[in-house]
């Protein structure tokens, strides 16, 4: 059985750079924190939490260490209560999101109602709409744009790792509400570029392997655009979840990951899966 490993798989720029910082600041010695997981991987947050760091879901219960940024990011208001705090900061938020954020809080201080295309529910999301100092709106499709109310002056922005097929759709309901459009296209080519290569190899394979976490946004995109042309796709955290009924059959296998997901724990589900080909074999 062949294993084809797309080129582009786990870590991207801003995952990794994260990660990197948040290795480095758990290594020193006192209380460190993060606020969120650092990334989307309970795998690499666990290991985190082994070296000390500790997840918190707000500021309230701290008073001093050092706090670890997201890479998604937090809200302006969490950003700015660990500094009245005193609190040291190590920032992991993605420059991409960070890019974002400043651009909402320009569009907003310059009269924009702005709009951001995007889960609504999502940490990056949350934080990129606390920079608006006015209006802002949240919409993930087409038709929530549809409903948004006319507006003068409309400022656009992605979250990073939405595709541009849904913000192209999204800014063209907004040509109709606006009379003055601004728009920001804020979408990372880290995603795009793994869309594109999983969809290409989805097409050559028998079965597709999507590597990463079920909290991770890019990781159940992958694995949706995967299954719309091979519908033998598996997501996975982990190579504990493999199933060596999976294989039955299958000449090549395609392996995608996230762009949370860590090297070892790509190379543990190629190993699995070279050790199941192997069983089938002997």
């Amino acid at each position: 059985m062949e294993i084809i490993l797309a080129k582009r798989a786990g870590f991207c720029f801003g995952v990794k750079r994260a990660t990197q910082m948040a290795f480095e600041a758990a290594e020193k010695e006192g209380k460190t924190y993060s606020l969120g997981p650092i990334i989307h991987s309970p795998q690499v947050v666990h290991r985190l939490e082994e070296m000390g760091v500790k997840v918190l879901k707000g500021l309230g219960e701290i008073t001093d260490g050092t706090i670890i940024v997201r890479s998604h990011g937090v809200t302006s208001e969490e950003l700015e209560e660990a500094v009245q705090k005193e609190l040291e900061v190590v920032d992991a938020t993605c420059p991409f999101v960070k890019k974002a954020q400043e651009n909402v809080q320009n569009l907003s201080e310059a009269g924009y109602e702005v709009v951001v295309v995007g889960d609504a529910d999502h940490p990056e999301v949350q934080g990129i709409v606390s920079y608006a100092k006015g209006k802002v709106y949240v919409v993930g499709s087409e038709e929530e744009a549809a409903r948004l109310p006319k507006m003068k002056k409309i400022g656009i922005v992605a979250q990073t790792t939405q595709s541009f097929d849904n913000l192209k759709h999204v800014v063209l309901e907004c040509l109709r509400k606006g009379a003055e459009i601004r728009i920001f296209n804020t979408i990372c080519d880290a995603t795009a570029v793994r869309q594109q290569e999983a969809t290409a190899l989805a097409r050559t394979v028998d079965c597709m392997i999507v590597i990463g976490g079920y909290n991770s946004a890019n990781t159940k995109r992958l694995a949706e655009v995967c299954a719309e042309l091979q519908p033998r796709t598996h997501q996975i955290e982990t190579a504990q979840e493999i199933n060596p009924a999976w294989f039955g059959g299958v000449a090549k296998v395609g392996v995608t990951a996230g762009a949370s997901t860590p090297k070892w724990l790509i190379d543990e589900v190629i190993e699995r899966i070279r050790e199941i080909d192997s069983a089938k074999t002997s």
